[in-house]
């Protein structure tokens, strides 16, 4: 586990992840790029096993976030219970969890102002909270030109993690846009960085 999160986390949060994984066991795996979600997880009641995904081209902060987000699903789990994925539970155990890292030696000044705030009332999704998605995003190996997903009028077509979209109407944080392969909708933060197409 620990050769697999080496490269994924920042070194100074690479132990704590690794005991987490040894404290509350589970399968863990490294998944191509979704757009619909970062992370994963999953219990398996005919094999009474807990699996863990994530997105494996994240930034490291980013996958770090991600990570523990869904390991406080699975320490919450309770097969017979019937709680809310995000509710009161869960949000304390992400808590709990996310607390020994809020430190400068693993998360940079303004990653860390803006994750300590997230943290208070932590929300399904990363992406969910637009302060939190802009300052990850700023840490992002594949930046484009820095094109926002806000920046482009309705009906613009661009990609966005490999796949096209085009951009039908705005919402509050979001875009409502149409993946041109499978025609389905999304919503997409509006401070995603996108790339227009020719």
């Amino acid at each position: 586990m620990r050769e697999v999160l080496i490269d994924k986390v920042p070194a100074s949060a690479l132990d704590y992840c690794h005991q987490l994984w040894s404290d509350f066991p589970f399968d863990f795996k490294l998944t191509k790029s979704r757009s619909s979600k970062l992370g994963d997880y999953r219990y398996d009641p005919d094999q009474k096993s807990h699996i863990v995904t994530v997105n494996e081209d994240l930034n490291t902060y980013q996958f770090l976030i991600t990570y523990v987000h869904e390991v406080a699903h699975r320490v919450v789990h309770n097969p017979r219970g019937r709680q809310k994925p995000h509710g009161i539970e869960w949000k304390m155990c992400f808590q709990r969890l996310m607390l020994p890292l809020l430190r400068p030696e693993v998360f940079p000044e303004d990653i860390l102002r803006v994750l300590a705030r997230h943290m208070k009332n932590p929300k399904a999704s990363s992406s969910a909270d637009p302060k939190l998605l802009a300052v990850l995003s700023e840490y992002d190996e594949s930046k484009i030109d820095g094109t926002t997903l806000k920046e482009l009028e309705l009906d613009t077509e661009f990609m966005f993690r490999t796949r096209a979209f085009r951009k039908l109407q705005e919402k509050r944080t979001r875009a409502v846009c149409l993946e041109l392969n499978s025609q389905r909708r999304y919503l997409i933060p509006m401070v995603v960085e996108v790339e227009v197409m020719q």
